[in-house]
C-alpha cells in the first residue's frame, strides 16, 4: 500500500465536536481519489490535516513507509514531500508563470529547473505562456498552472481542494479531462475534494462520502 491514512480525528478550537471523525484511507500508487461532500463536511479540513497546515487530534498518515505523523510524530509541512493545489489557485501575481512554476523547485541546478519547467509547461500545454502573468490569463489557465507548481518538485501525493469550483460551467467538463490527463501522464497519487458529483466520477478511481465528518460511503465502484 503506498499511503494509508488511520483514525484521522481534528476538532477546531470554537468547536464542541470534533470536525474530523476516524478518518481512513488507502491508497495505492498513482490512484485518485475523491472526498465528497456538502460544504462543513470536513473534507478540506482532511486536506490541511494531510498537508500538515493543521494538527490531528488523532490518528497516523504513511506515505510508502514514511511516518507522516502519528501520536509520536509530526513532520513539517516544508517536509511532507506532498504538494497541494488550492481553491483560489494562489499563484503568485508579479511573477511570471515560468517564475511560479520554478518557486517550488529546490536542489536542483539551474539548467534542470530550467528544463523542469518546460517539461511542466509542456505537460499543461502552456508553452506559449511562460512570460505572462496570472492577470493575462483564464480561470483555466490558472488552474493548470497552480496545478504545474505543484507538480513540479514531484511530490508523492498532489492535494487539490475544490479545483473546479471557479471555473464556469461549460469550461468544466474540458478541464477534467484535462485534469485526468495530468495525473494520468505523470502517474500522480492524488486526493482532491468536491460538493460535485459529476467531478468526482469524471475523475476519481475511488470515492469517499464525508458528512458532518464522517465517513458515510466509500469504495472503488462506489454509486454517486
Amino acid at each position: 500500500m503506498f499511503a494509508e491514512i488511520r483514525g484521522l480525528s481534528f476538532r477546531y478550537k470554537n468547536s464542541s465536536v470534533d470536525n474530523v471523525k476516524d478518518f481512513n484511507l488507502e491508497m495505492n500508487q498513482g490512484e485518485v481519489t475523491c472526498i465528497l461532500g456538502e460544504s462543513g463536511s470536513g473534507k478540506s479540513t482532511v486536506l490541511r490535516l494531510l498537508a500538515g497546515l493543521e494538527f490531528p487530534l488523532n490518528g497516523q498518515m504513511q506515505i510508502n513507509g514514511k511516518i507522516l505523523f502519528n501520536e509520536h510524530e509530526f513532520v513539517l509541512p516544508e517536509k511532507r514531500g506532498i504538494g497541494m493545489v488550492f481553491q483560489d489557485y494562489a499563484l503568485f501575481p508579479h511573477m511570471t508563470v515560468e517564475e511560479n512554476i520554478r518557486f517550488g523547485l529546490k536542489n536542483l541546478s539551474k539548467q534542470e529547473k530550467t528544463e523542469r519547467i518546460l517539461e511542466m509547461l509542456e505537460l499543461v500545454h502552456l508553452e506559449d505562456y511562460a512570460k505572462r502573468y496570472p492577470y493575462e490569463l483564464s480561470g483555466g489557465q490558472q488552474q493548470r498552472v497552480a496545478i504545474a507548481r505543484a507538480v513540479a518538485p514531484k511530490p508523492s501525493i498532489l492535494l487539490l481542494d475544490e479545483p473546479f469550483s471557479n471555473l464556469d460551467a461549460h469550461l468544466r467538463q474540458s478541464i477534467r479531462e484535462e485534469l485526468n490527463g495530468i495525473l494520468k501522464d505523470t502517474w500522480m497519487t492524488s486526493i482532491f475534494v468536491t460538493h460535485d458529483r459529476e467531478d468526482a466520477k469524471s475523475i476519481a478511481d475511488q470515492v469517499v462520502i464525508l458528512d458532518k465528518g464522517e465517513t458515510i460511503g466509500k469504495g472503488k465502484a462506489i454509486i454517486i
